[in-house]
């Protein structure tokens, strides 16, 4: 089998633009794959383009070998563009090998451990046409959220709508801020109850000094976890004098690359779980080993996402074969979006849980047709400008 074609397809997915690959082989079987970079999925596209050359005639399924070869001989690295343009040949390579052997990719990863896999929900205060108003709008909105069988919900309690009037903390926090955010917190406990686990995000903005003075506060609506307290630009020892000061679990790493990466965050200890994010850290096979170093230092995962269907597909295979997995984040309010362009309904999460597939590769497909109707809508700045004005624009705001 030889590869003879790799096309990539940038999609408008509503708030994120998404890019999915397609790699086609001289035996008539293809497989899907998807890579991104939020504001620089045109880098992440080119890079692919750039990768073309070198894997025309290759045997897709040597795909050990085919990401060493590309990853060792990039003499810039770590790069996350390039890590993204990998995970998305790599994901397609993966489906190509599971249809050719007629079996899903988890039963090819050593079967499943977990029978299927529990979510949570991201981004359920920023489903179009719902955005809060005022920190009561946070509890109701919380409590449709669980009516819809989710037992976990993460959130930022400082992405505040009236950002003139309070804006989002930067490194340093005011009183007014770490007031507005526990009080948030609250709201939410008191209205789903003690038997809901509350995920906070903190999108790693916080000295941490105040990441350790948040963390107290909010010590008393027991948080299933705080994630990514402090900037993914501080040193490891950092991160470890937060997680030491707290009783909350503290997780981190979406923002992490490669085994190499995640080896000292595992050797000093300085988190309770991971995050690694199976697209920015290179593919399938990246994360399956770098879960397997954290399995070592009893350390659970819950895979980061922040792209799309294909995504979510390839990260259901991973967690249903890694047994320290705990739980998988899910933008319940994009699927919508994603229905538009799958050609069955596979991953959809019902009361929590996403059933693992039967069909082999990927268990999914996509609409090629789809996919031109909605073409790439690159929006200049939201990368580089204001994280929170960039933020409250794409959630929502403006359609």
């Amino acid at each position: 089998m030889k590869i003879t074609a790799i096309k990539t397809f940038p999609y408008n997915a509503g708030w994120r633009d998404i890019l999915l690959v397609k790699v086609e082989t001289d035996e008539g079987i293809f497989g899907w794959g998807e890579a991104a970079l939020q504001s620089r999925t045109r880098a992440c596209e080119t890079t692919i383009k750039e990768m073309e050359p070198y894997l025309i005639g290759k045997d897709p399924r040597q795909i050990e070998l085919l990401w060493h070869n590309i990853y060792r001989n990039s003499y810039w690295r770590p790069s996350v563009t390039l890590l993204s343009a990998l995970a998305g040949v790599e994901i397609a390579f993966w489906d190509i090998l599971g249809k050719s052997l007629n079996a899903p990719i988890y039963a090819l990863l050593g079967g499943a451990y977990h029978p299927r896999i529990e979510v949570y929900n991201n981004a359920w205060y920023f489903a179009p046409g719902s955005q809060p108003k005022s920190l009561e709008d946070f509890g109701k909105l919380a409590q449709q959220v669980v009516t819809q069988g989710f037992k976990y919900l993460k959130w930022d309690p400082w992405w505040f709508e009236d950002m003139e009037a309070c804006p989002g903390p930067d490194v340093f926090i005011t009183k007014e801020q770490m007031h507005r955010g526990r009080e948030c917190v609250k709201v939410v406990r008191e209205a789903v109850g003690d038997d809901i686990e509350l995920l906070i995000e903190m999108h790693g903005r916080f000295s941490p000094d105040d990441a350790i003075r948040i963390a107290w506060d909010l010590e008393e609506f027991r948080p299933y976890f705080i994630e990514e307290p402090i900037p993914p630009d501080c040193n490891v020892d950092a991160l470890v004098k937060v997680s030491k000061a707290t009783k909350i679990p503290v997780v981190a790493g979406e923002r992490f690359h490669t085994r190499w990466g995640f080896w000292e965050l595992l050797d000093k200890q300085a988190v309770s779980i991971i995050q690694p994010d199976l697209i920015y850290c290179g593919g399938i096979l990246e994360t399956k080993k770098i879960a397997a170093m954290a399995e070592v230092f009893y350390v659970r995962v819950a895979p980061h996402i922040s792209e799309g269907p294909v995504n979510l597909a390839a990260l259901v295979h991973v967690d249903a074969t890694t047994p320290n997995f705990t739980i998988q984040e899910c933008y319940y309010p994009d699927i919508p979006n994603y229905e538009k362009i799958l050609t069955a309904s596979f991953p959809i999460p019902k009361n929590g849980f996403i059933e693992l597939p039967t069909s082999p590769g990927l268990g999914v497909e996509i609409d090629e047709k789809a996919l031109i109707k909605k073409p790439f809508n690159y929006r200049p700045g939201l990368e580089f400008g204001n994280f929170w004005e960039g933020g409250l624009q794409v959630f929502g705001r403006e359609g």
